[in-house]
């Protein structure tokens, strides 16, 4: 099998995902894609007619994310006609999951040179309809056969019944909260982002954004007991046509189930917008025009499992990537695990008796946002650039996704 080598990570900072408030949301989403692809060519002298596909994760591909947006950003970035795209949709995994395609290609040795990566402007897409993303509020899409089969809430109900099912209290979570917001403030203080990170600049010369926008420094367990618990009040609101509640969903499995609502705006992962791309080579090409390679990918996989709790899988696709590389976490110097919901990290860490102090080193979406089809490469940078700043080898990155998957990543510095 041959080597597929990480050349460079690039993203936009994160902007607030509202529109007419965050400095992004004036942005078409493939206009933006294409700004992180101007900087990331710029900085390498990426020759684009050599790129064999270009990967792109985006989750709500409607209006102005679809038709396959990679491509359209591409060709808005200036980039030669020769480099194909195509854009991919793991909901949440998507990032990693474009990575881990553009990886398997050149490590099956039929390409030499693609581009990963991701774009989501929920500043956007919350203005769709429920029928204009999918049909409804569930990712189901409005089959109720599927319904019938794998009954799946809004992921905010799955992660308080995984707290609920595994114990973890309302301080238990809004405690990783504020330790998220505490590293992601040191990180930005300290420059720990700008390795990665690419100012985004208007079409008429201005800044729009060159700091992440979401943080909120000075959070603390006092800040966050004043919020109140989000997604209990979507339990009685009908889903869809339908006329079924999110409690009967719920209770169509666990009829039992008395839920410990946990979670709310503070320790849940930020509503932003971002695009993200990595630059990945064969060794031949790369030596071919003398770049010098960042880091190796050691080793993906893609673990999925119970739909209707659906944010459980981080850990399954961490022990299946771990032992497709023959490795044990304790031969892992840092974890990325996408703070989607404080539980999904804090159960991360527990079942996988991990050092709290080797995941999330420089805080997560909890603090800094989760621009759902981004984030996946932006964590795959993140790590890179963090193996780099403490001269560490190798990390591993994964996140949960709708459905119950979760894609996961093993990269080593050269």
């Amino acid at each position: 099998m041959a080597d597929c080598y990480i050349i460079d990570a690039a993203r936009t900072p994160r902007g607030i995902g509202k529109a007419g408030k965050g400095a992004l949301s004036h942005f078409h989403s493939g206009r933006l894609l294409a700004k992180v692809f101007e900087g990331i060519q710029g900085r390498n002298g990426l020759r684009t007619e050599d790129i064999d596909d270009i990967v792109i994760g985006c989750s709500t591909q409607v209006g102005n994310q679809g038709s396959d947006v990679g491509r359209m950003a591409a060709l808005d970035a200036g980039w030669s006609t020769k480099a194909s795209g195509v854009t991919l949709d793991r909901f949440c995994g998507s990032g990693i999951t474009s990575a881990n395609i553009a990886a398997a290609n050149i490590m099956a040795g039929m390409d030499d040179l693609c581009i990963a990566g991701g774009v989501e402007m929920m500043s956007y897409t919350a203005q769709l309809s429920g029928a204009d993303r999918n049909g409804n509020r569930t990712v189901d899409g409005g089959n109720l056969h599927l319904r019938d089969q794998h009954p799946q809430p809004h992921q905010g109900i799955c992660a308080d019944m995984i707290a609920t099912l595994d114990g973890f209290t309302r301080e238990d979570v809004d405690a990783l909260a504020v330790e998220s917001q505490r590293r992601a403030q040191i990180a930005i203080e300290n420059g720990h982002f700008d390795k990665s990170v690419i100012p985004v600049i208007n079409d008429d010369g201005s800044v729009a954004l060159d700091r992440e926008e979401f943080p909120r420094p000075g959070t603390t367990m006092e800040s966050l007991a004043e919020l109140k618990t989000v997604f209990d009040q979507f339990m009685d609101v009908p889903i869809d046509h339908s006329g079924e509640t999110f409690d009967q969903l719920v209770k169509r499995k666990y009829p039992d189930m008395k839920i410990n609502h946990v979670h709310h705006a503070g320790n849940s992962s930020g509503v932003v917008d971002g695009a993200a791309a990595i630059v990945m080579a064969s060794k031949e090409y790369a030596d071919s025009v003398g770049w010098q390679p960042r880091a190796r990918v050691k080793c993906i996989a893609t673990a999925g499992g119970d739909p209707t709790l659906m944010l459980n899988e981080p850990v399954p696709a961490a022990k299946k990537v771990l032992a497709r590389a023959g490795m044990t976490t304790e031969d892992i110097d840092l974890f990325e695990v996408n703070e989607a919901f404080s539980v999904v990290a804090a159960k991360f860490i527990r079942d996988l008796e991990l050092d709290p102090g080797k995941v999330n080193v420089n805080g997560g979406a909890m603090a800094l946002g989760h621009p759902i089809g981004a984030t996946g490469s932006i964590l795959i940078g993140t790590m890179l650039d963090e193996l780099e700043r403490r001269d560490l080898n190798t990390g591993l990155v994964t996140m949960c996704t709708g459905g119950g998957m979760a894609p996961a990543i093993i990269i080593e510095r050269v």
